[in-house]
């Protein structure tokens, strides 16, 4: 199994011919390292088409990450001292604010992998900030009957929910309906993180997960994917999902086939459970 020990906004640059300046490729990536069967895997992820393209494997001592003087903007290389490969990288966060703790946690890990990322405190402390500023908001028993309700409810024909009350994705992915999930099946945290924003600033944890779903930009985006529901017009995005095309026709659409899925896979592969 592998486990996800930091990742972070960054796109590829490539030499320009013969020369020792370098280019930076405008392609959407993120660096990510990874300990697998004690060996640390290197990967640099395309954003846009969720594929790791570069996946190197790397021994303690004999790679360094560090700055490119003769690039324009934030360029970075990796370079072997058992070679003379050199991987080209540019910070695609819009702030440069934290480029120096993800340049000296990445070389921490490649002087040994055992290595703990440190992180400065203020960039934590935003994020507690944030998290904390938002009131948790809890799902009243009318709402969760309803929510089984649409989900139970007949869907030939759509009847038993075109009565109902119409129902927020808001009312649903709150923080305590969530967090459970995570503080309870703590082994769904590593499978998550591979989808979260690559620059996250701790090791994904649960407690992570709670910060991030108790913050106002996680409240937003679900906002966005429900009225983005409501158009009717996401069918080509919640296939890419593994869903039917009708699941993209409204809120209650996409629930339903949520629930169908997760039935389907949880005949097919159970988890033991205590």
């Amino acid at each position: 199994m592998a486990d996800t020990l930091l990742a972070f906004k960054a796109g590829r640059a490539f030499r320009r011919g013969n020369t020792n300046f370098v280019d930076p490729d405008t392609t959407k990536g993120a660096i990510i390292l990874k300990k697998e069967d004690d060996l640390l895997h290197f990967l640099w992820k395309n954003r846009s088409t969720g594929e790791v393209e570069e996946d190197l494997i790397l021994f303690p001592t004999d790679a360094t990450f560090s700055g490119v003087s003769q690039a324009s903007g934030r360029v970075y290389v990796l370079k072997f001292s058992s070679s003379d490969q050199r991987h080209f990288f540019w910070m695609q966060d819009a702030s440069s604010a934290r480029d120096e703790e993800f340049v000296n946690n990445v070389n921490g890990y490649l002087m040994d992998s055992d290595f703990e990322a440190s992180w400065d405190a203020q960039p934590e402390a935003s994020t507690s900030t944030a998290s904390s500023s938002t009131a948790p908001f809890q799902a009243t028993p009318e709402q969760l009957a309803q929510l089984q309700q649409l989900l139970s409810g007949a869907v030939s024909g759509g009847a038993g929910t075109s009565a109902l009350p119409e129902l927020a994705l808001n009312d649903i992915l709150t923080p305590a309906n969530i967090a459970p999930i995570f503080t309870s099946h703590p082994e769904l945290v590593s499978t998550l993180f591979p989808h979260l924003p690559p620059d996250l600033p701790m090791p994904p944890s649960a407690e992570v997960v709670e910060r991030i779903i108790s913050s106002p930009q996680f409240r937003s985006a679900v906002s966005n994917l429900d009225q983005a529901l409501r158009t009717g017009l996401l069918g080509g995005l919640v296939r890419g999902l593994g869903l039917p095309e009708e699941a993209g026709l409204g809120v209650g659409p996409f629930l339903e086939a949520i629930q169908r899925q997760a039935a389907q896979e949880g005949g097919e592969d159970r988890m033991e459970t205590d």
